[in-house]
């Protein structure tokens, strides 16, 4: 970064080198919260790759699972992301479909933030953009309980574990 001297001022080597150092320190600061959050991801796949989430007693049960039995949306990503990380998409979705969808989504998420924070630009958003994206934010959620809802009733959408015991009645029928 330079900065233009006035008139009465002369610029030395001095100045620029700090502002320099001060500007490489401060994409440094930026860039430290989306590396760590790749960091402390990477990490969580290492776990899940080393440890079989399908083995019971290695990690805790889904709270909605073990005290309602039934799958929430998330239920099954775990086993899934297990799946995946072994080359297995078939299994992946298997446990979970939305697999395929949330992991390009979670990248191009997380790179947009790497760019942003590494570039210290911000775009602006218009009255317009700003709604768009809250309808596009509130539309995911509106079919992520959908599918939450769903994949309770019909059975190959289920996350496929055996963790708690059920079985649902819709006229006559019995899944499970």
């Amino acid at each position: 970064m330079r900065v233009k001297p006035s008139a009465s001022e002369s610029l030395h080597d001095d100045d620029i080198v700090e502002a320099t150092v001060t500007d490489r320190r401060s994409v440094q600061r930026r860039l430290l919260a989306p590396i760590s959050v790749a960091i402390a991801g990477l990490a969580g796949c290492a776990v899940v790759f080393a440890v079989d989430p399908n083995e019971p007693g290695h990690y805790p049960l889904c709270p909605t699972r073990a005290l309602l039995g039934i799958d929430c949306p998330g239920c099954g990503l775990m086993r899934g992301t297990y799946d995946l990380l072994h080359g297995d998409l078939a299994g992946a979705v298997d446990h979970n479909l939305l697999i395929p969808f949330l992991v390009p989504i979670v990248l191009v998420l997380w790179l947009g933030w790497l760019r942003r924070a590494g570039t210290g630009i911000r775009p602006a958003v218009t009255r317009g953009q700003f709604r768009r994206r809250n309808r596009l934010l509130l539309t995911g959620l509106a079919l992520l309980l959908a599918f939450g809802v769903v994949r309770n009733f019909v059975p190959y959408l289920d996350s496929g574990s055996s963790a708690a015991p059920r079985s649902m009645t819709i006229s006559g029928s019995t899944f499970g």
